[in-house]
């Protein structure tokens, strides 16, 4: 059941914000409700090809996996 005092005050705040933080607000509500999307779509992804060297590539693996094994 929802509030309708909070969603007013809710939404009389939002249009105040900047995008991005409405944006936060956003991720925050789908945080508590369980529902956060999580990753980043692949294309955003894509401008970072090649970026790394091959040994910080390898660093990064061992990193991933020692902390695997630590928290294992």
């Amino acid at each position: 059941m929802i509030d309708t005092t909070i969603q007013r005050e809710l939404l009389a705040q939002l249009p105040q914000l900047p995008e991005e933080k409405q944006r936060r607000v956003l991720d925050f509500a789908h945080a508590l409700g369980g529902s956060t999307p999580r990753g980043v779509p692949g294309s955003q992804l894509l401008q970072l090809a090649g970026t790394m060297t091959e040994e910080e590539a390898k660093e990064m693996l061992r990193a991933i996996e020692d902390d695997r094994k630590s928290t294992g």
